[in-house]
């Protein structure tokens, strides 16, 4: 059992949602495997399903001005914000397939994001930050202490259609945080943000690079199964040639 995982450099994200609605068909018609997206977006804001317009702050003027375009999609929860430095994971997973923690005809939904919280919670562990869940707020947040609030690290939002899952995670590695201004980060206004560069141990600074590699491998880890490095999508999506014999 594996994992497929294509690294797709910096996309722009209506590329991005073309190539995750490629494979995502592939999957419910069995022609691949469970496959990870990982890729990073110039900057956008996404309005999901359960979003306010009112939790953009920035003026359309302003967000034309930047070259920020907004997109309203299918996924889980509210606005977000997707930019350089943050890592952008894309699983196209078969929630019937063999999963941990599974026990009827398929994993639940939110048993899933379970996995993908409890990946990225090791993921920033590798780096020496400490994070964990918070009830009733999806994502990865750093630990609280004393008058300190726990900050969003991670963002998560998923879809599921005919048990094939899409969209995913965001993680924030070196990610320029004042960008978050302009707007209510997942409609959460008491907590603010953060990211692996300003809490990680000093002898453990992440690139992208390095948190592509961990995110990856604690994927593996918590959903039990050996990642197949792609080259390209072409060679994800073309199925092998098998050999006749004459």
């Amino acid at each position: 059992m594996h994992i497929n995982l294509l690294h797709l450099g910096r996309v722009p994200y209506a590329e991005a949602m073309g190539i995750q609605q490629q494979v995502v068909a592939a999957r419910k018609q069995g022609l691949i495997d469970d496959t990870l997206l990982l890729l990073e977006h110039p900057p956008v804001l996404t309005l999901g399903r359960n979003a306010h317009r009112s939790n953009v702050l920035a003026s359309d003027e302003l967000l034309t001005r930047r070259g920020v375009e907004i997109h309203e999609v299918n996924r889980g929860g509210d606005v977000t914000y997707h930019g350089p430095g943050q890592l952008i994971g894309y699983p196209i997973v078969d929630l019937r397939g063999e999963l941990p923690g599974k026990k009827g005809p398929y994993l639940g939904p939110v048993d899933y994001v379970r996995l993908l919280e409890e990946a990225l919670i090791r993921t920033c562990g590798d780096f020496g930050v400490m994070t964990q869940r918070v009830c009733k707020l999806t994502g990865v947040w750093t630990m609280a202490g004393g008058s300190i609030r726990e900050k969003k690290i991670a963002a998560i939002g998923v879809h599921v259609s005919q048990g094939v899952t899409s969209h995913g995670f965001a993680l924030n590695v070196t990610t320029d945080l004042r960008d978050f201004e302009w707007i209510v980060p997942c409609g959460i206004t008491d907590r603010q943000v953060t990211s692996l560069e300003l809490g990680a141990d000093p002898n453990r600074q992440p690139t992208m690079e390095s948190a592509l590699h961990a995110t990856a491998r604690n994927v593996g880890r918590i959903f039990e199964r050996q990642m197949l490095w792609c080259e390209s999508l072409n060679q994800l999506l073309s199925p092998p040639v098998s050999s006749s014999a004459s």
